[in-house]
């Protein structure tokens, strides 16, 4: 059965004739969300998986997705497949994508060696070409004209400006390989990405990632966020490594949590009757996770790109979401799924 990509209707467009599609039996119920996607290198096949399973949901409509660093290349990537093919479109594409890293970064470990040497050498020292492979493969993979002309989704990528450290969100009509591979920029791996006259670094800085324009550019209310960070680990970190890892794990966190506070503020107001409904959206917040297995891969599982790994992620991403469908799809619309108070605050 084949089902319509995810969007089209509305936003008040006429499909293209590349992506018409026939209807099965009746869905009785299709819900709207929006997506919010954190970061967090070879990680991001986990998101991967997450998605992988969404599409697969006839129930489910994405509205919107904000993303950073490899939740913006996992968003970019998805909504140029549903833009040119549907929902099998995105599938395929995000397959392409991901074994697509596998074979430019694995065979040589690439990543985890210059990781090592970027402790003694900036970019501009170890990679004075500014050469990245994963330019040619995003360029190949998604056509950025298309997305830009008639994406499928409300698409919104974060990127940190590195002169005045503000957030940068680029929006589907305006989206390039350069705002992909900014909000991907780690300073420490990567060259700043220049794009009209500014420089920027990975978004997970300032929004990891930003909720604020799902918030104000979509209707849905219902914001389904896919970590990839975990927020807490049991133990205190004690090596250098260590105590590294767990520094640049709460570095991509806070920028969340930042929002998360905002978001509970508000809905408290609401709850107390001093802002009326009319005058504030009331956001109902979800998530898919899985830190209980992230917290054993380490920081330095982010850098392993091997495509039996990669897998064994997105083996776990469709896992997690399809435990979340089965526990909350009745949810959506209603209420939040997540306790913002114990989670984030």
């Amino acid at each position: 059965m084949q089902y319509p990509a995810l969007s089209t209707v509305h936003r008040g467009k006429t499909p293209p004739k590349s992506m018409a599609w026939t209807f099965g039996p009746a869905i009785s119920q299709v819900k709207r969300v929006n997506l919010a996607l954190q970061g967090g290198s070879t990680h991001g096949a986990f998101t991967w998986g997450v998605l992988d399973r969404l599409l697969e949901e006839p129930r489910i409509e994405l509205e919107g997705v904000s993303a950073t660093s490899a939740g913006a290349m996992n968003a970019a990537v998805m909504a140029h497949g549903l833009t040119t093919g549907g929902r099998k479109g995105a599938r395929e594409a995000l397959e392409e994508f991901w074994l697509g890293v596998a074979r430019i970064s694995a065979p040589l470990g690439a990543l985890q060696l210059f990781e090592l040497v970027s402790r003694f050498l900036s970019p501009y020292q170890l990679n004075p070409l500014n050469y990245n492979p994963l330019r040619q493969l995003i360029q190949r993979v998604i056509d950025f004209e298309r997305l830009g002309q008639d994406s499928a989704i409300k698409l919104f990528l974060s990127a940190t400006n590195v002169r005045t450290g503000k957030i940068k969100v680029f929006t589907d009509k305006e989206i390039t390989a350069d705002c992909v591979l900014a909000s991907a920029c780690l300073p420490f791996l990567y060259q700043a990405v220049e794009i009209d006259g500014e420089y920027y670094w990975d978004g997970g800085y300032m929004g990891n990632p930003a909720l604020f324009p799902l918030i104000y550019s979509c209707q849905s209310r219902d914001v389904l966020i896919v970590h990839v960070n975990p927020i807490e680990r049991p133990d205190r970190p004690t090596s250098a490594r260590e105590i590294m890892d767990r520094v640049n794990e709460i570095s991509f966190n806070s920028s969340l949590m930042r929002e998360m506070r905002a978001v509970a503020f508000v809905t408290k107001l609401i709850d107390d009757g001093k802002l009326n409904k009319g005058d504030a959206k009331r956001v109902l917040i979800h998530s898919v996770c899985a830190d209980d297995v992230m917290r054993g891969f380490g920081a330095a599982s982010k850098l392993n790109a091997d495509s039996g790994f990669l897998r064994q992620l997105r083996a776990l991403g469709r896992e997690r979401a399809q435990a979340w469908i089965d526990d909350h799809f009745d949810d959506l619309g209603a209420r939040s799924t997540v306790d913002i108070q114990a989670a984030y605050l």
